[in-house]
């Protein structure tokens, strides 16, 4: 294993632990305020208006989870398990994007040299 990527496996794993100990210790502290588009309501006075969403009864509504009684663990339940998701979705992205780019990468070469026959290289 070369020196690099020993580093950037470092990095990763140091960024992960970072990341899962702020979704955890700082979900606790997030906001119970109103965002922005349900302040506008409640002050204009079409908040009674309002349907809930489709996701409201599920497991991790609210930034808690449905069945812990700990307010500081739901949260950082809730916290780990939005870090898990984003990090996945975006991973997952990266990764297919990545390969595309190599994909055509390797296309442009081909292109560029023309077909790689068994004698040609």
């Amino acid at each position: 294993m070369s020196g690099g990527a020993r580093s950037n496996r470092r990095f990763f794993a140091a960024f992960l632990l970072v990341s899962v100990l702020v979704a955890a210790g700082l979900s606790y502290f997030a906001s119970s305020h109103p965002d922005g588009l349900e302040f506008v309501a409640e002050e204009t006075g079409f908040l009674d208006r309002a349907e809930d969403s489709p996701t409201a009864a599920s497991p991790l509504a609210d930034y808690t989870t449905e069945g812990v009684d700990n307010a500081w663990a739901s949260g950082a339940i809730a916290g780990v398990a939005g870090l898990a998701l984003t990090l996945g979705l975006g991973g997952g992205l990266f990764w297919v994007l990545r390969r595309k780019g190599e994909d055509d990468a390797a296309d442009a070469d081909e292109d560029a040299d023309g077909p790689v026959t068994a004698g040609s290289r």
